[in-house]
């Protein structure tokens, strides 16, 4: 059975959330062997991805084996479809549930259930056909406690425990490239002028601006923020917050140097007398 209580995970609900860029792929070989002289050498295309989970805890009437409701997902880092890159996403659940092994075969890649344990959850990102054929292995410690067990719990606000990563390609296709230059989900570098990338299908223009879940996710207004701007306002916040601990030490210090100051002249006052 799922444990309650499992092992510890540094980003938990209301501390700084894991980040890495540990994951690299490369095009499929059956595109390599078809566009072996339309890759774009020296190039990589970045996906940041956000995969974690979201538990509310259902309250004090709840069962004693059905105390929480809980979400797993892999979800763009500002919430855009990853359909464009990624074609389905496998969630392999405890053995303790019913067909544990969940097949989410179209965006948004989550899951919801409930249950009282905590539990590792491996996941399985299947990639589009011309990004790659390998899969990508993830692993996440579901999370449905708060860090301070002595804390009373709460029904207002869930627990959130989520990790970001960047999925890199590299050297992509051109026909690739194309496709997924301009969708929100992907961060693609600037091409040298006077290149020129082949035209898409209507097909894939459509998919391209098809957009994500950003606007009716009701969960949207739990996740962690990871964009740019974000990333700017958390530091300019830390800096503030240096800054002003820096201040207060500088105080404390002329403080005990003024304390010094005034004891050295008592004792030589002393002195002379």
């Amino acid at each position: 059975m799922p444990q309650k209580n499992g092992a510890e995970q540094s980003d938990a609900s209301g501390s700084m959330p894991k980040s890495q860029r540990t994951k690299i792929i490369k095009s499929s070989d059956d595109s390599e062997k078809k566009n072996l002289a339309k890759k774009i050498k020296d190039t990589e295309i970045c996906v940041p991805i956000v995969y974690g989970n979201i538990a509310f805890w259902l309250g004090k009437k709840a069962s004693e084996y059905q105390s929480h409701k809980w979400t797993v997902y892999v979800r763009g880092s500002t919430n855009e479809d990853l359909g464009v890159v990624v074609k389905r996403a496998v969630f392999q659940l405890h053995s303790s549930f019913n067909n544990p092994t969940r097949i989410i075969d179209s965006p948004p890649f989550e899951l919801s259930e409930s249950g009282w344990g905590e539990f590792e959850v491996a996941i399985t990102l299947h990639f589009q056909s011309d990004v790659s054929d390998k899969p990508l292995h993830l692993f996440h410690h579901l999370k449905l406690y708060p860090e301070d067990e002595s804390g009373p719990l709460s029904t207002k606000k869930p627990v959130v425990v989520e990790s970001y990563d960047e999925v890199v390609i590299s050297e992509p296709s051109e026909a690739l490239f194309a496709r997924l230059q301009h969708h929100p989900a992907v961060i693609v570098p600037r091409l040298p002028a006077g290149f020129t990338l082949p035209s898409l299908p209507i097909e894939d223009l459509e998919n391209r601006n098809r957009g994500g879940t950003k606007d009716h996710n009701p969960l949207n207004q739990w996740f962690s923020k990871f964009s740019e701007a974000d990333e700017l306002l958390r530091l300019a916040a830390a800096r503030e917050q240096v800054q002003g601990h820096i201040a207060r030490l500088r105080r404390q210090l002329s403080l005990i140097d003024g304390q010094q100051q005034q004891q050295q002249q008592q004792l030589k006052t002393a002195s002379d007398m």
